[in-house]
């Protein structure tokens, strides 16, 4: 099977260039100037741009257990939408995953039902050390830490367990961290003033950026120490950015940091009008947080863009601050909301490339994905940058039904997206007739 792209403006390695590009079977076969050939597909490009396709490795698409908020099938739908065409999953849905059977499990759920590519996390807790040290590096994304939560038995607060996991696991660790005993201190004094009552524009007072660093900070000594490969999910704070190097290529750090699409895009401000759509963990905080993480992001002090799409439903999300859950959908709206930031002259689309496709394959070793090379796996995306259109519930595609994001006017659009070669998505359109493949990993 033969697919041939036509007169595309690719963004790929810091470059952006018109370009051809031939795709047979699951890989790409040409990328040049001008292809000549007789193709099974061909696609008119031209005024197109043409993205590798996005990886994000941090999700929560709550299956098995929690089907009601989101399911493999419906969110990896909605991701291809939005232009990623890779996903690695976490650890806490129901049961948690923390035994090998389990993660198991869920391999062969998603490839019967995901429409992205895919990889799941082993979850660790204070009792499975064993289980976490049998996880196969050339198969698993990583281990999972949560460093300060109360995702049931998934706080790992034993340090004991913790100088294990870091000085035994051969696997990269991917930590959340936000200091417990911090944040129940604060419940404490802010419930003193309001009972139950909790304004949700306290969260991040609750959640504060002490606790963050706390967390962060420990996780950075921790590696340090044992030589750990340590990567640190959504950090959200301006402090936090110290902890990071960037005077490394980003193929010799040994630590790395992520960056949430709702802590380069929402802060404390938006709480009144988005109350609990935007109550995330951790917390969406100040404006100048937010201004200093996308500095960050462009000073290569943090490494990679993701979402931690975390849907729940409308009716959870409109409980009191103490019963709403933390997290929302992102997966669709990630890239044109990343595109419109390119639009206000706030990034370049090189960075986007760079930070969204490039460098998750290089931080997780992916095995010939997250960019437009001859011999990768075809995972492209086709944007169109002059089209405008609205978040709206009729175009939400997640099972949950609503976005942070509604009402907001995009500038850019998805067009096609292609997964191993396969053209899943074009111009609103799904094709449900092909799964997509487990992601393995150069370790």
């Amino acid at each position: 099977m033969l697919t041939l792209i036509k007169s595309a403006t690719l963004v790929n390695e810091g470059k952006i260039y018109c370009s051809d590009v031939l795709i047979e079977n699951q890989k790409i076969k040409s990328v040049s100037k001008k292809i000549a050939i007789n193709a099974d597909k061909t696609i008119n490009a031209e005024g197109l741009y043409l993205l590798p396709g996005v990886i994000d490795d941090q999700v929560h698409f709550r299956e098995p257990g929690l089907t009601h908020k989101g399911t493999i099938y419906t969110e990896s739908k909605a991701a291809i939408a939005g232009g990623i065409t890779s996903f690695m999953e976490m650890p806490n849905t129901n049961p948690q995953c923390l035994t090998q059977k389990l993660l198991a499990e869920k391999y062969l759920l998603a490839s019967k039902t995901s429409f992205a590519n895919y990889s799941f996390f082993m979850g660790a807790s204070n009792e499975n050390l064993e289980e976490v040290l049998k996880t196969n590096p050339k198969n698993v994304g990583a281990i999972k830490i949560f460093m300060g939560s109360s995702t049931g038995n998934m706080l790992v607060d034993n340090k004991n367990i913790l100088e294990q996991i870091f000085s035994k696991s051969r696997m990269l660790i991917a930590v959340h961290c936000e200091d417990e005993s911090i944040i129940q201190k604060n419940i404490i004094a802010i419930k003193k003033k309001y009972g139950e009552n909790v304004p949700i524009s306290k969260h991040p007072h609750i959640r504060s950026a002490e606790a963050c660093f706390k967390s962060s900070s420990m996780a950075v000594e921790l590696a340090k120490k044992h030589n750990t490969r340590l990567h640190v999910f959504h950090i959200s704070t301006e402090k936090e950015l110290e902890l990071f190097n960037n005077k490394l290529p980003l193929k010799d750090k040994r630590i790395t940091a992520e960056v949430c699409i709702h802590h380069l895009w929402f802060d404390e401000n938006n709480y009144p009008e988005k109350g609990s759509l935007i109550k995330w963990n951790p917390a969406v905080k100040k404006e100048s947080d937010k201004s200093a993480l996308l500095q960050g992001l462009i000073e290569d002090k943090i490494d990679v863009i993701a979402t931690d799409h975390a849907p729940h439903t409308l009716e959870e999300k409109e409980g009191s601050y103490f019963k709403a859950p933390s997290g929302g959908p992102l997966v669709q709206h990630a890239l044109p909301a990343m595109l419109e930031l390119f639009k206000n002259g706030k990034i370049t689309l090189e960075k986007i490339v760079e930070k969204m496709c490039h460098n998750p394959a290089i931080c997780f070793k992916i095995n010939k994905r997250g960019f437009i090379r001859e011999g990768y796996f075809a995972d492209l995306v086709l944007v169109d940058l002059n089209s405008h259109w609205q978040v709206k519930k009729e175009n939400i595609l997640y099972k949950c039904g609503w976005s942070p994001f509604e009402g907001e006017n995009f500038n850019s659009n998805i067009t096609h997206t292609l997964i191993n070669g396969h053209i899943a998505y074009q111009n609103g359109k799904i094709d449900k007739n092909q799964k997509a493949m487990r992601l393995t990993f150069d370790r």
